[in-house]
């Protein structure tokens, strides 16, 4: 295989890989939204030895903008997740080999090994592989 068209079927995993790369940015986000309202629920424990006050909540200020950020964040992530879903999928769907189709949405849109796609598919791995390639030939960007 020449570097051009190595170099071409890189930059094509790398678009069909994109969705998986929104859905983890949504999943990390999330992590991140469940530490904060967490955080708020349970406070911090500071065992200092000094006196502090009881019963105050503190200011809230800070909390709400760090919570709505991140709530915005999130919303646009879970956005550039749908998108990125349909960009690529729409040109695994211009593919006319179903085969190939299938492949392609078995390893980048449901994240699936190169095993388990060829249980599936009821091929050998090679022959996945094959299909693989001849699918990433005929995707066009």
């Amino acid at each position: 295989m020449n570097d051009e068209i190595r170099k071409e079927n890189d930059r094509k995993k790398l678009f069909l890989w994109s969705y998986q790369d929104a859905i983890r940015d949504v999943s990390r986000l999330e992590i991140r939204l469940r530490e904060v309202k967490q955080m708020r629920i349970i406070p911090a424990f500071v065992a200092d030895g000094m006196p502090h006050g009881s019963g105050g909540t503190g200011d809230l200020s800070g909390y709400a903008a760090q919570l709505d950020s991140l709530e915005r964040r999130y919303l646009k992530a879970r956005y550039r997740r749908i998108r990125q879903l349909k960009a690529v999928t729409d040109r695994i769907e211009a593919l006319t080999e179903q085969r190939e189709k299938d492949v392609l949405t078995y390893r980048y849109i449901l994240d699936m090994g190169w095993e388990e796609i060829s249980v599936k598919m009821k091929y050998s791995w090679q022959h996945v592989h094959r299909i693989h390639a001849s699918a990433l030939r005929n995707l066009k960007m």
